[in-house]
């Protein structure tokens, strides 16, 4: 089995995804087989987070975006809702110093709102606190989910439609973009989902009509920088078309480097 030293010799540096965003699925799973409970899951993949961000930051990606609380998530049980919040807020405050010397950037993404006033305080200190920040945009999907998203974008322009500000035909799929929570962010190159589940629960739908998507059975907490190294090499392996022939990439690719 190669090291992690050689398989970062296997990526291209030059052609790694602009932005990755996860799916970080296995917390509760991983604890029940050690007979744990389901916090101490959550605990152990909250540095599995400070492992992916570093990583990302020392591959040169841009974005990295993290479905960290979702709207469905508010639904389990409150003691593990209250636990997840409490490690949400515990663990921004407890990175912040190290992503500030990463030049790490925070963008939160999602109804923020909802989150409890405490750990909420904590998320807008860290965002306000990195805002200067110019490397690795992290950006926190909490409280999200894409239908929310697409639906409260469908609102603010049927709203200007109702105004008067905005003529039904002038919508086009830029200005959908423009109205999501992640304007400005380009869309994820790579999509990965830990923990054996193969689908998308409800996250970045729009966003990811063109991302390459790759799964792993591997759990959350045990996600090592090993595994985010093959999932990089595993994308550079593949051809993304965009709806065109192999030809035209192709052609495409050898013109722009003639």
């Amino acid at each position: 089995m190669d090291t992690l030293e050689q398989k970062i010799s296997q990526i291209d540096k030059n052609r790694v995804p602009v932005h990755v965003a996860m799916i970080m699925d296995g917390n509760g799973r991983w604890a029940k087989k050690r007979g744990l409970g389901r916090s101490e899951g959550h605990s152990e993949g909250v540095a599995t987070v400070h492992r992916v961000t570093q990583f990302s930051s020392d591959l040169g990606i841009k974005y990295l975006t993290l479905y960290a609380f979702s709207t469905e998530n508010w639904n389990r049980p409150q003691t593990e809702v209250d636990t997840l919040m409490y490690l949400i807020g515990w663990a921004i405050e407890r990175e912040l110093p190290e992503l500030l010397r990463n030049n790490v950037r925070i963008h939160l993404l999602g109804d923020i709102e909802r989150i409890p006033e405490e750990p909420r305080k904590r998320l807008f200190y860290a965002r306000d606190a990195t805002a200067a920040c110019t490397g690795l945009n992290l950006n926190m999907c909490l409280s999200y989910s894409s239908r929310w998203e697409i639906t409260e974008a469908a609102r603010r322009l049927a709203s200007r439609v109702a105004e008067g500000s905005l003529s039904p035909s002038d919508i086009d799929e830029k200005m959908i973009s423009d109205n999501l929570t992640t304007a400005g962010i380009p869309d994820p190159d790579l999509l990965i989902r830990t923990g054996g589940e193969e689908r998308i629960s409800n996250y970045l739908l729009w966003q990811i009509a063109y991302s390459e998507l790759y799964f792993t059975d591997v759990l959350w907490p045990d996600f090592t920088n090993e595994e985010y190294a093959d999932a990089i090499i595993d994308f550079q392996k593949r051809e993304r078309r965009f709806g065109k022939t192999s030809e035209q990439v192709t052609n495409t690719t050898t013109t722009s480097q003639i």
